[in-house]
């Protein structure tokens, strides 16, 4: 244990990081009013504490007050069509008096060798600032593409052959909206597994509309909220061609009864460049989740390689010393080698981003993130699906 000395409190000893449990659920949730800077109203106390139960939450307390804390939630990711046991981080805070000890990089190292024994692959998190996590392994792998549309920008596309049907949360099928979510998540790298609780959360409030096509058979969805002369879609799913058009033919359908409209979607969505109207339709990119491979063997053992392409990866990691080896890839085959010149040298941050789509090799070739020779890096760049990373969920 490290001693501090504080002229109010006097020498205090820091303590371990300990499991919060229930009945010190409310420490943690006035950490978070504090930190982030809002208030649960008290009806929405016992539904957070509900909520919280589905965590793993772990503090750090002196003289018997939460100086610190971390949420481990229990998810799991796709990956085209695999999944993968991923641990999202959430709500890690620190009161101002304590801070600049050091009390999150104790968090993050427990919460790293935590998800290792217990199976966690990878490991997600919004960053409130990218270069914080990057220092622990985090690295960015989706952003989301915020556009604003004016009434005049709704011109429709060519007439869809199918129909769209609205539903309010009370009477949609949530099978037909994981369907749609589902054949949608296999495109990218990152989508959240959602259960049915987790999409009662995720249309709370919201109006739900679903593209069918011709054989009545869902292709498309959008999930989103019209108010004061505003429609705000803040999901735009659809699996085709035809299921994008009929989503937003529906959407300019609104032009009658919306002056704006705000869309947050994939930020190479195709629908974009497909638009009558372009110039005055405005765009920002803005990053949004980060990734980390908490267990490098586990996950490239698992991971479908695309090419038939040898490479040598050379991992540093210094916050997960059990990844610093040096693997081998060969026709898809994973083993770790003694063989430590050549190949290439990569950072865990790299090698996340990377296999997650958001960077290529060559593109971290070029940022200077990965080190090898241009052969190695050509190889490397064979073997990883040509499929994004992207996620829409929050937590």
């Amino acid at each position: 244990m490290s001693k501090y000395e504080y002229p109010e409190l006097g020498v205090v000893e820091s303590m371990e990081i300990e499991t919060i449990t229930e009945e010190r659920f409310l420490d943690s949730i006035r950490l978070s009013e504090y930190a982030f800077q809002y208030k649960v109203p008290e009806e929405r106390l016992e539904a957070n504490i509900s909520n919280m139960k589905k965590h793993q939450i772990y503090g750090i307390y002196e003289n018997n007050m939460l100086a610190a804390k971390l949420h481990l939630i229990p998810l799991t990711t796709y990956i085209g069509k695999q999944t993968f046991k991923m641990g999202g981080i959430a709500g890690v805070a620190t009161y101002p008096e304590y801070r600049r000890k050091g009390y999150v990089k104790e968090l993050l190292t427990n919460v790293l060798e935590t998800m290792k024994a217990r199976g966690f692959t990878v490991s997600m998190l919004h960053p409130f600032d990218v270069s914080f996590y990057r220092k622990y392994g985090w690295e960015l792998f989706s952003n989301r593409l915020k556009t604003v549309h004016h009434r005049a920008d709704l011109v429709m596309l060519e007439p869809a052959n199918g129909y769209v049907k609205r539903f309010l949360v009370a009477n949609v099928q949530l099978n037909e909206l994981n369907q749609v979510y589902e054949q949608y998540a296999s495109q990218f790298a990152g989508m959240v597994v959602r259960g049915d609780e987790w999409w009662k959360s995720v249309i709370e409030d919201l109006t739900i509309a679903i593209y069918y096509d011709a054989a009545h058979k869902p292709t498309g969805y959008i999930l989103y909220e019209t108010k004061e002369n505003k429609m705000s879609v803040e999901e735009f799913v659809p699996v085709n061609v035809e299921a994008r058009r009929g989503l937003w033919n529906f959407i300019c359908q609104h032009d009658s009864m919306i002056s704006e409209l705000v869309m947050t979607t994939y930020e190479k969505e195709p629908l974009f460049f497909a638009l009558k109207k372009q110039k005055t339709v405005k765009r920002e990119v803005l990053p949004y989740f980060m990734v980390r491979i908490v267990d490098v063997e586990s996950f490239l053992q698992k991971y479908q390689f695309a090419g038939n392409e040898t490479v040598r990866l050379q991992v540093k990691d210094p916050f997960a010393p059990w990844n610093e080896k040096t693997f081998l890839v060969n026709n898809g085959e994973v083993s770790i080698t003694d063989v430590s010149d050549g190949g290439l040298n990569l950072s865990i941050t790299a090698l996340s981003t990377a296999l997650f789509g958001h960077q290529r090799p060559t593109e971290l070739f070029a940022a200077g993130m990965i080190s090898g020779t241009d052969s190695d890096i050509e190889a490397f760049e064979k073997i990883i699906p040509n499929r994004p990373g992207y996620m829409y969920d929050f937590f």
